[in-house]
C-alpha cells in the first residue's frame, strides 16, 4: 500500500528544521544549510546537481531513499519560494531551475490561485488552494501505487503530522544547534500519535532516525 512519508528531513539538536528569516539569499533560513552537511557530500546530491563522484555509505543511502519511490510530492508555499501574498506574475518557478529534482506531480499549498507549471524532467507544479486534505487526495491519485512525500517546509510537515496523515518520518539529526528558527515538533506528542523508532543509524555527519506508526 502506498504510504505518506517525510524523508531526508534535517533537524538540529535543539529541534529546529529551518533557520530564521528565509529569503532569496537564505532559502533554508539563516544558517539553515548547516542542517544538510550530511547530504551535500553524498553521491545522491552530486548526481542531482550535475556533479560527479560523492561519498557512498549510510548518508548516501538515506539521501537516495529520501527521493526514490515517490509518485507525487506535497510542498508548502515557503518550500516553493520566498514570494508572499498574491503571485505578482508567472516568473518564479521554484528554487531549482528548469529541471527540479522531483520528476513527478508536485502539489504546492497556497492561498492564492496560480496555473500549473510544467517543468523539464517530469515535474509539474500544481497549486492547491483548498487545504492539506485536498492536496493529499490529489497527490494520492497522482502517485498511484507509489508513495507520497511531504517535502516541507516545516509548517507543512507539522500540519500533516498533527492531522495523522504521515506513516513514516525520516529525520537526519545534525550535530549543530541553531538557537532559533522553525521548531519541528513543538506542541506535537509523537508518542501519543503512535510513532516508534524503527531505525537509528549514526554517521560522522548526522544521526538518522526513522519513526513509523
Amino acid at each position: 500500500m502506498a504510504r505518506i512519508r517525510v524523508a531526508g528531513f534535517s533537524v538540529s539538536l535543539d529541534g529546529f528544521a529551518a533557520g530564521p528569516d528565509q529569503s532569496l539569499e537564505h532559502p533554508l533560513g539563516k544558517r539553515g544549510t548547516e542542517l544538510f552537511q550530511w547530504y551535500f557530500p553524498t553521491r545522491t546530491f552530486h548526481a542531482m546537481t550535475g556533479q560527479g563522484g560523492g561519498d557512498a555509505g549510510p548518508d548516501d543511502n538515506f539521501g537516495r531513499r529520501a527521493m526514490d519511490g515517490f509518485g507525487a510530492f506535497i510542498l508548502g508555499r515557503n518550500m516553493f519560494g520566498p514570494i508572499r501574498g498574491e503571485w505578482p506574475d508567472d516568473q518564479w518557478k521554484g528554487w531549482w531551475g528548469d529541471n527540479p529534482p522531483y520528476h513527478a506531480p508536485t502539489f504546492v499549498l497556497t492561498h492564492h490561485p496560480r496555473a500549473s507549471i510544467e517543468m523539464e524532467g517530469g515535474t509539474t507544479f500544481h497549486f492547491i488552494t483548498d487545504g492539506i486534505d485536498a492536496a493529499l487526495r490529489r497527490a494520492r491519485d497522482a502517485a498511484g501505487q507509489k508513495d507520497v512525500k511531504i517535502g516541507g517546509g516545516v509548517d507543512t510537515v507539522r500540519q500533516y503530522i498533527r492531522a495523522g496523515h504521515v506513516d513514516e518520518i525520516h529525520l537526519a539529526v545534525a550535530p549543530v544547534m541553531l538557537g532559533q528558527g522553525e521548531a519541528l515538533f513543538e506542541g506535537i506528542d509523537l508518542r501519543a500519535l503512535g510513532y516508534r523508532t524503527t531505525e537509528h543509524v549514526p554517521t560522522e555527519r548526522a544521526t538518522h532516525v526513522v519513526l513509523a506508526q
